[in-house]
């Protein structure tokens, strides 16, 4: 079986054909409830689209050594969390730490925001070969890889987001593949 799940889907459904969970339903750091689900190293794949960030770094080694444990060999999760090194000082302020302002605001609960050496730090502590998709530098110049939307798409990346388009970057995400090889 090609079981493909999105951790965290929300409203979206930009991957049919995927199983689309809800916090309620799998709780990403309650192994019993991977458990409940799925056998291990029974997944093919994994996305996480900005769900990284609401953990705190240790939180998400956790997470990321139990979602290593449920992929087949072979088996990937791409994971997109706001991008540390874009230069965007409104985008900066946008996604920090606790978020902008009210408590209602999507990045409230963000616990931290993920550079590209932080977050492959995460998940190759896990176990995992990390492959960088999209993603800034230290100096904010832009790095792209080619990826699929058909192995995993990311709404908020330079591909499907509609506020990147003309040659201009309002929205990425710092977007990885980490693979159980």
């Amino acid at each position: 079986m090609n079981e493909r799940v999105v951790l965290g889907a929300g409203p979206y459904d930009n991957n049919p054909g995927w199983i689309h969970t809800q916090e309620y339903e799998l709780d990403l750091l309650n192994e019993r409830t991977w458990q409940d689900k799925f056998e291990p190293a029974s997944l093919s794949a994994l996305l996480a689209e900005h769900v990284w960030e609401h953990l705190t770094k240790d939180e998400g080694y956790q997470v990321a050594a139990i979602c290593w444990k449920y992929l087949k060999p072979g088996g990937y999760l791409r994971c997109a969390v706001p991008d540390g090194y874009f230069p965007d000082k409104s985008y900066q302020a946008n996604v920090q730490v606790g978020g902008p302002g009210p408590l209602d605001h999507p990045a409230a609960s963000h616990q931290v925001v993920f550079h590209y050496q932080s977050l492959t730090e995460v998940f190759e502590k896990a176990g995992f070969r990390v492959n960088l998709l999209e993603y800034h530098d230290e100096q904010g110049r832009f790095h792209e890889h080619e990826w699929k939307g058909a192995d995993g798409v990311i709404y908020r990346s330079k591909q499907y987001d509609p506020r990147n388009q003309h040659g201009r970057l309002a929205a990425p995400s710092l977007i990885l593949d980490a693979i159980k090889e």
